[in-house]
């Protein structure tokens, strides 16, 4: 593993190797000897207080794939001997060991699932556990919509997947009335693993399980789940990759991905996967940036999420605007944020009544304007500072309450 291109560091017992907040991370580690601890000042929900790791695990890779600020500290528990792997030298580590980028992804795409589990609880509270039985709620959901071509994709799928199913009857009834066959068509297949889908085409449905991770080449992609209504979590373009939770932990999907325009990817399965990954280090490289920045979006917002101040939520999502797009923060920076008030409140998930008394509070903030219904930050380093000082109240209010109940 140890190799002339990767540098080894050796670090003394108690000595920190990287620090939460720290800006510009361009390198990762993965520990050839001794024991590591790895911390967060403020534990996020789904997240363990602090970890413990040995001879082959890593660290850093968040921070350095997603070109965020470091999210957690590292502290040498004895002597150790670390490699160091630039951010730019990822695909060559992957080329001369493929299983360190199968461990990262696997090891990734589980914590992904934790803190999306986390995020729905807290926010949307009465989430479906994900089974396909819930295939047949979708089916009923699009009929109420008339959105009949989607309905007819997820009561096939629920046939497919429980074909003695409570709702068996129910599905093949309402499949009949929509005059469309009870087994769906095979995808439209066109060189192996290039496939193409016409303008709002169901490529697969939340709930169902999931076979293959999916590469655009050309055309949109919508990302759907539906809690109580339907909900718009992104749209992907070219060159950007869904459908790889599935393929990486065997659960079901967690959301649906719907075409918007006509659309062609290229679909990889679980047998060609680690072949991809041996034989495509950017493949690798390009999926492991991916989830890297996921994981650093949805640990941002179970950050947000666990700030007891409303206000310092307010202020927190809007720098995690900021920091979303890499800009730099320096004093006496401005920034558009290019939304207004309301779509900040729902950013938030506070009622209008509640979300107006707050955004009185923030325009008072000297640093904050409306220009033209849209907001305005005059110094983006005093909203980073604002935030500190909110999330450090948070951390002293937590360990007030955990003195207590020991």
């Amino acid at each position: 593993m140890a190799d002339t291109q990767f540098k080894v560091e050796n670090y003394l017992a108690n000595s920190f190797i990287i620090v939460e907040g720290k800006k510009d991370a361009n390198n990762f580690y993965i520990i050839l000897k001794g024991k590591v601890k790895v911390a967060k000042e403020n534990p996020v929900m789904a997240a363990e207080p602090f970890t413990v790791l040995g001879p082959g695990d890593f660290f850093g890779v968040v921070s350095c794939m997603s070109v965020h600020a470091r999210i957690e500290s590292a502290v040498a528990l004895e002597n150790v001997a670390l490699i160091s792997v630039e951010r730019e030298k990822f695909g060559l580590l992957i080329q001369k060991n493929p299983a360190v980028a199968m461990k990262i992804i696997r090891f990734f795409s589980r914590q992904l699932r934790e803190f999306d589990q986390a995020i729905t609880n807290l926010t949307f509270k009465n989430v479906a556990a994900e089974e396909p039985s819930h295939l047949f709620n979708i089916g009923e959901y699009y009929v109420k919509k008339r959105i009949f071509n989607h309905a007819t994709y997820a009561f096939q799928k629920y046939l497919q997947y429980l074909p003695e199913g409570e709702h068996r009857d129910n599905a093949i009834q309402r499949l009949q009335s929509l005059k469309a066959p009870l087994k769906s068509p095979a995808a439209v297949q066109q060189g192996g693993m290039t496939r193409r889908y016409k303008d709002n085409t169901m490529i697969f449905c939340e709930y169902e399980p999931g076979e293959e991770l999916f590469i655009i080449q050309a055309g949109k992609v919508k990302i759907t789940k539906i809690v109580n209504e339907e909900v718009l979590l992104a749209v992907l373009k070219a060159g950007d990759i869904f459908g790889e939770m599935a393929i990486l932990d065997n659960k079901p999907r967690s959301a649906s991905a719907i075409t918007f325009g006509d659309v062609e990817v290229m679909a990889i399965n679980k047998s060609n996967f680690e072949t991809m990954v041996k034989s495509q280090p950017q493949l690798a490289t390009r999926l492991i940036q991916l989830l890297s920045e996921r994981i650093w979006t949805a640990y941002r917002q179970l950050e947000n999420l666990i700030i007891r101040d409303p206000m310092g939520r307010i202020y927190d999502t809007l720098l995690i605007q900021i920091e979303k797009q890499k800009i730099r923060i320096e004093p006496k920076q401005y920034h558009n944020f290019e939304f207004g008030t309301k779509e900040l409140i729902n950013m938030v998930g506070l009622t209008p009544e509640k979300g107006d008394m707050y955004v009185v509070q923030l325009l008072e903030d000297k640093h904050f304007l409306l220009q033209e219904g849209k907001i305005i930050c005059t110094d983006i380093l005093e909203l980073e500072k604002t935030v500190q000082f909110f999330r450090k109240k948070t951390a002293m209010e937590r360990k007030r309450e955990a003195s207590k109940n020991m």
